[in-house]
């Protein structure tokens, strides 16, 4: 029987395309943020009794989801930038912490996290990204 060569750091490419959906997806929730801001509009046009003491539903609605939208760009773009540095192998401490901010951000996000934890830690990994330091 011939034993086959495991090519270091194999999975670092599946990873990457994953971190790409997972950008993508991050994206697609931005519309939630803008629902929320479309809303804020929407109250403004509302009927609200005079007497009532805190008139402001329209400002939360649209502050909230402009925020939303904000932290959901941060995410995408840190996502994008990890995905890029996956495939240089550059910046291992970078997207150990990106994975760390994804596990936040559901399912999929904890799933991609610890997993990519797990492979940049293993010592063959940690060597490609040690020589692209070194060649750079």
């Amino acid at each position: 029987m011939e034993s086959s060569k495991v090519e270091p750091g194999r999975n670092l490419e599946t990873y990457r395309i994953l971190f790409i959906i997972k950008a993508v997806l991050n994206l697609l929730i931005c519309f939630v943020g803008l629902m929320y801001m479309v809303m804020g509009v929407a109250f403004t046009n509302a009927d609200i009794p005079d007497d009532f003491p805190f008139n402001y539903f329209n400002l939360i609605f649209f502050i909230f989801g402009g925020l939303f939208i904000l932290f959901s760009i941060i995410i995408t773009v840190l996502t994008f930038l990890a995905a890029k540095y996956l495939k240089e192998y550059k910046n291992a401490t970078f997207i150990i912490v990106v994975s760390v901010i994804n596990c936040l951000t559901g399912i999929l996000g904890i799933v991609l996290g610890i997993l990519t934890i797990i492979e940049i830690q293993k010592p063959e990994v940690s060597a490609l990204f040690e020589a692209n330091k070194i060649k750079n």
